[in-house]
């Protein structure tokens, strides 16, 4: 940017000031508004020609971002006008179910390894007692053994009751997703 265009801008900033303060009617968004048409006219200096009015560039440049800015308000409120029934206050906050998650899966990690594989291959990731047996390299009972001592440490190490429900039988694992 040349000395001469520097010293130039200032003297319309009052007009720009004015101008802006026409289009948004607030002093700080009008303030922001000149800031950022003097930012863009200081980048964008090597596409101003000397022989074309100042004024009528930086007012051009005011003029350009102030539709940005609305256009980008606009996209804004109708975006969150489309979201808003998705999102719902009377969801319950998900923190129980993410402390439950950690827990299980802190004892998970505490299990001996024979369970845990076990568990990891037919709880996790879905396969049939005889695939996993197989995999293993165990017979399919020692499989359904392992499996049952597995979710039974799993229910009393995440409870803390003993893996039981109050009428003695082996609580259910609960399914956090």
């Amino acid at each position: 940017m040349t000395f001469s265009l520097r010293s130039q801008l200032s003297d319309h900033v009052r007009t720009l000031r004015r101008y802006a303060m026409t289009l948004v009617r607030n002093r700080d968004d009008a303030e922001d508004l000149v800031q950022e048409t003097l930012v863009r006219a200081i980048a964008g200096a090597r596409t101003y020609r000397p022989e074309a009015s100042l004024r009528s560039w930086l007012f051009g440049i005011l003029h350009n971002v102030h539709v940005s800015d609305r256009r980008r308000d606009q996209v804004r409120t109708r975006a969150a006008a489309s979201i808003e029934p998705l999102v719902r206050s009377d969801i319950a906050p998900n923190q129980p179910d993410q402390v439950e998650l950690a827990r299980t899966m802190e004892a998970f990690a505490r299990l001996p390894e024979d369970q845990r594989r076990a568990l990891m291959l037919v709880a996790v990731d879905g396969m049939s007692y005889q695939e996993a047996a197989g995999i293993l390299g165990i017979p399919l009972g020692t499989l359904m053994s392992r499996l049952a001592r597995g979710r039974e440490a799993l229910r009393a190490d995440v409870r803390g009751d003993g893996g039981r429900g109050d009428d003695g039988r082996p609580a259910p694992l609960r399914v956090v997703k």
